[in-house]
Formats: structure tokens, sequence, C-alpha cells
């Protein structure tokens, strides 16, 4: 969209980190056409594997697979790691450059050894919807990045609302529409954190879910 135009108003809705996307000079002083709402989502990684690791205590093995060619990826990957080592949770970041190559890794986590699956934010490559199949049908514990997965089969989640981020920008549409210029509209942070559980998911893999992290819980799905 930016390559396309520089006057038309540009809002985006989820980006890890705008400024180092380029997309804005700085949140306060987004500089060009373009300002919207940004999730943050590197930031919590350690938090969602941390939560991960409460829901399932056993979780030893970890692995995540993710677009190599993308940079929030590549930079979230690094982020799990060390976040697993302070938290005794071995990671497996698997860097794949074709819808193939996901279906490869994953055809072999049913031989054991592997305690849970952390999806990538993006859907690139269709990598989550490989990981809700293969972790369907080996029995394997799952960490996605919003809620919305959990309507797919997804055991847990943690990460900001796809909702609040949508009210955000229509906020944001709304001053663009009354006059004021992108530019001189600040990036937005969204700070509204779900922590979202399937108990039915739960059930099917023999989980058992403490009432301490049922009480953490924004959403319960029975």
């Amino acid at each position: 969209a930016l390559q396309a135009t520089d006057s038309i108003p540009i809002v985006f809705a989820m980006v890890d980190d705008p400024v180092a996307a380029g997309l804005v000079n700085s949140y306060a002083r987004p500089g060009g056409n373009v300002t919207g709402v940004a999730d943050a989502n590197t930031v919590l990684a350690p938090k969602r594997l941390e939560i991960f690791s409460k829901v399932v205590p056993s979780l030893k093995r970890v692995m995540f697979l993710y677009d190599g060619g993308d940079p929030d990826s590549v930079k979230q990957a690094r982020v799990y790691r060390e976040a697993g080592g302070r938290l005794g949770v071995e990671v497996l970041a698997r860097p794949v450059g074709t819808e193939a190559e996901a279906q490869a890794i994953l055809a072999k986590i049913g031989n054991g050894g592997i305690d849970g699956i952390l999806s990538p934010v993006t859907v690139y490559l269709n990598i989550p919807g490989l990981v809700l199949e293969a972790a369907t049908r080996h029995g394997i514990p799952t960490m996605f990045p919003g809620a919305f997965w959990l309507d797919q089969g997804a055991l847990s989640s943690y990460a900001p609302s796809f909702y609040s981020s949508g009210l955000q920008a229509a906020r944001l549409v709304d001053k663009i529409i009354r006059g004021v210029k992108p530019r001189d509209i600040p990036v937005e942070v969204n700070n509204k954190i779900e922590f979202a559980i399937s108990l039915k998911v739960a059930k099917t893999l023999g989980i058992k879910i403490s009432p301490e992290v049922l009480y953490q819980a924004d959403r319960i799905d029975r």
C-alpha cells in the first residue's frame, strides 16, 4: 500500500513494530500518510511461553515453526529461545521457506519429544492452519497469538484482542474522515491483552487445567 500511494491515508490494525517495519517515523509523529494500531506481539512472547508452561506443567520441549523470511517471526524465534532458557523450556525454533517444508516438519512430530507447539503470529505459508491440523492429529497442546484460533481447535492463546485492535483502528479512521492528517495521529498500542483457554480441547488432550490458571483466564471456552 505504501508503494502504491503517498497521499491516500492508510491505517493499519495489527503490526508488531511499525517503526522497525518502516511504516512510520515514530509512534508519536508518524510523519507520512500512515498511522494505526501496534500490537507489540514480540514483547508478549516471553509471557506467552510462561503462560503456556502453566497451562501444560509438563511442558519441556516446544516447537516454534515460522516463516524464515518474515523479520518479525525471526525476532520472535530469538525471544522465545531466550525466554525458554529462563523458564527451563527448550524451544525448537524451525524456520521454513515453503508450505511443503512446514508440512514435512510437522509430519514428524508424532514420533514424540514435542510437548507443545507455539504458532506464529502471521498466517504466511498457512503455518497456523498446518499447526492446528498436526496438533489435532497427534494430540499435542498448542498456544496461539489470538483467541480467534480457539474456535478452530487451539488449546490456548495469549495476545492482544483482535476486536480491540479493530475498534482502535476504526477510531483513527474516524479522525481522518473528520480532517485530521495521518501524520498528526500518534500510533496507538493495543493494551487489551487476552488469555484464553479451551476446556473442550483440554479434555480431549487429557489435560487438567489448574484452578489458579483458570482464574487468570479472560476467556474460557467450555
